[in-house]
C-alpha cells in the first residue's frame, strides 16, 4: 500500500479534523477566538507525544511551538510553520459554511492556512504510530501571520537559524500546487502630506493644497515600479481633505511594495522614503519600512527543491515549483539563512475570498507529501 492510500484510508478523519479547525474561527484581532483554536491544537499535539512550548502574548493569540525530539541518526531539526489567524471575521461561517461537494471542501481560511494545520496533525499521527525514524522536528503555529508577523518575527528568525530545513506549509501557487521557491520582499509604507487650509472660493492663492502635493508624490512613487526587475510600487489607499469648498491641508496614501531581491529592496526602500514637497509650502513625511525581505532561490533552495521533488516522486507525486509575489513567515526564515521549501500547503485557490476552497484529494497528497518528507529529509 502506498503513502498515498494510507492516508486516503482515513480520509473521513482527515477531514473531521479540518472541520473542527475551520469551525474554531480565528480572525487575526480577536485573541480570544484564536486562543481557543491555540487551546485545541496544543491538546492535539499532546495526544500526539508533542512537548508544547507557550509564548504568551498581550494582544495576539498566544504562540505555540511543539516538539518532538528525533528518532533517527540525523540530528539537524526541522521547523514546519503554520499561521492559524484568518482574514475572516467570526460569524463568517455562517455566510461560507464548511461544505463538501465531492472532491471541493469550503470554509473560511481553509485554504490559507487551515487545511496545512490538519495535514500536520495527521502526518505526526501516522510518524508516531508507525515509530518513524525522523529528525527533530519543531512545529510553529502562527497566530497574527496575517498582520505581518509583528510580535512572532523575532522568535521564527531564532528556529530558523537552528533548523537543518524549514517546511512552510502556505498554500502552494494554483492551478497546479507548484511549491514556491522565491517570493517578493514587502515593504509598507505611510506618506503624510501636511499643506495649508484656505477658503477654496474667498482666498484659493492663500492655501497649499495637500491633495494637489499628493498627486505629485503619487506619480513619482509609481514612476519606481519596473517591472523588468519584478519591483512594483502601489498606492493603495488615499485620503484626505475636509470639505468641498475647503483647501486641503492633509492627506496620506499607504504605500505597497514588491520586490525580488535585497538589492532592489535597499535602492527602492531609500527613493520611497526619499519624497519631497515640490509645491512651495507644503511638507511630505514618510514612515514605514520593509517587512519582510524577499526570498531568493538560492543554491540551497534550488538543491532542497529538488530533493522534495525526489521525494513527491517515490510516492507518485509531480511537484512543480514557482515564485509568487506574495510573503509569508518563510520570507523570513529564508533571510536568516535558513533552507527554506515553502507552499507546502494544500491544493486549491480562492484566498482572502469567498470562493476560497480546497480539493479533498489534495488534502489526501499533500499529507502523504508533508508525512513523507518528515520521515525522509
Amino acid at each position: 500500500m502506498t503513502l498515498i492510500e494510507d492516508v486516503a484510508k482515513r480520509q473521513d478523519q482527515l477531514l473531521a479534523s479540518l472541520e473542527q479547525i475551520v469551525r474554531l474561527e480565528s480572525p487575526s484581532t480577536d485573541k480570544a477566538a484564536v486562543d481557543k483554536l491555540v487551546q485545541y491544537l496544543r491538546a492535539e499535539c499532546e495526544k500526539r507525544g508533542a512537548t508544547i512550548q507557550s509564548h504568551d502574548q498581550s494582544e495576539w493569540g498566544d504562540l505555540t511551538v511543539a516538539s518532538w525530539p528525533g528518532t533517527g541518526s540525523e540530528t539537524g531539526q526541522i521547523l514546519v510553520m503554520t499561521h492559524i489567524d484568518t482574514v475572516w471575521p467570526v460569524g463568517t461561517i455562517e455566510r461560507l459554511p464548511w461544505t463538501i461537494d465531492g472532491d471541493i471542501a469550503r470554509g473560511p481560511g481553509i485554504f490559507d492556512m487551515k487545511a496545512s494545520v490538519a495535514m500536520m496533525l495527521e502526518a505526526m499521527r501516522i510518524i508516531q504510530e508507525n515509530n518513524s525514524q525522523h529528525r527533530p522536528i519543531k512545529w510553529l503555529i502562527n497566530t497574527e501571520e496575517e498582520m505581518g508577523s509583528p510580535a512572532s518575527r523575532s522568535l521564527i528568525e531564532q528556529l530558523a537559524r537552528e533548523s537543518e530545513y524549514v517546511l512552510c506549509l502556505e498554500p502552494p501557487v494554483p492551478p497546479h500546487g507548484a511549491l514556491k521557491t522565491a517570493r517578493k520582499g514587502v515593504g509598507m509604507f505611510t506618506v503624510k502630506v501636511t499643506g495649508k487650509a484656505s477658503h477654496a472660493g474667498a482666498d484659493p492663492k492663500a492655501g497649499v493644497s495637500a491633495i494637489q502635493e499628493m498627486a505629485n508624490q503619487i506619480q513619482y512613487l509609481h514612476s519606481l515600479t519596473d517591472h523588468d526587475l519584478g519591483t512594483t510600487v502601489n498606492v493603495g489607499v488615499v485620503k484626505g481633505g475636509t470639505r468641498r469648498n475647503v483647501v486641503p491641508a492633509e492627506a496620506d496614501a499607504l504605500v505597497d511594495l514588491r520586490v525580488v531581491t535585497m538589492d532592489e529592496a535597499e535602492r527602492t526602500v531609500e527613493a520611497i522614503r526619499g519624497c519631497r514637497a515640490s509645491l512651495p509650502g507644503a511638507t511630505v513625511t514618510v514612515e514605514g519600512e520593509l517587512n519582510r525581505p524577499p526570498m531568493e532561490r538560492t543554491e540551497a533552495i534550488a538543491a532542497a527543491f529538488q530533493r522534495a521533488h525526489k521525494i513527491g516522486q517515490s510516492i507518485g507525486l509531480d511537484l512543480k515549483e514557482a515564485s509568487t509575489g506574495g510573503a509569508s513567515d518563510g520570507n523570513f526564515t529564508a533571510a536568516a539563512g535558513a533552507t527554506t521549501i515553502d507552499g507546502l500547503g494544500c491544493t486549491g485557490n480562492g484566498g482572502h475570498a469567498d470562493t476560497e476552497h480546497i480539493l479533498v484529494s489534495g488534502l489526501i497528497e499533500r499529507t502523504a507529501l508533508l508525512t513523507a518528507l518528515l520521515r525522509e529529509l
